[in-house]
């Protein structure tokens, strides 16, 4: 099952939570590094529901095109 943008969202949002709330340097610095990343995974699911949704649009628009 593909994750989605939200579900990445609030992994780094739930992340970067636990790092304000750390009282261990260690533990603050593993939970950035936690958001970090799923906010880079949060960006690219972003990316490719764009990419999807243009592709999706273009291929409807050529069907049209064809048909009329």
């Amino acid at each position: 099952m593909a994750q989605t943008y939200e579900f990445y969202a609030e992994r780094a949002a739930a992340a970067e939570a636990a790092a304000d709330n750390a009282t261990l340097d260690n533990v603050r610095e593993r939970e950035m590094r936690s958001a970090k990343t799923w906010t880079a995974l949060a960006d690219q699911a972003r990316r490719v529901t764009l990419q999807r949704e243009k592709t999706e649009r273009e291929k409807a628009e050529a069907r049209a095109a064809e048909q009329g």
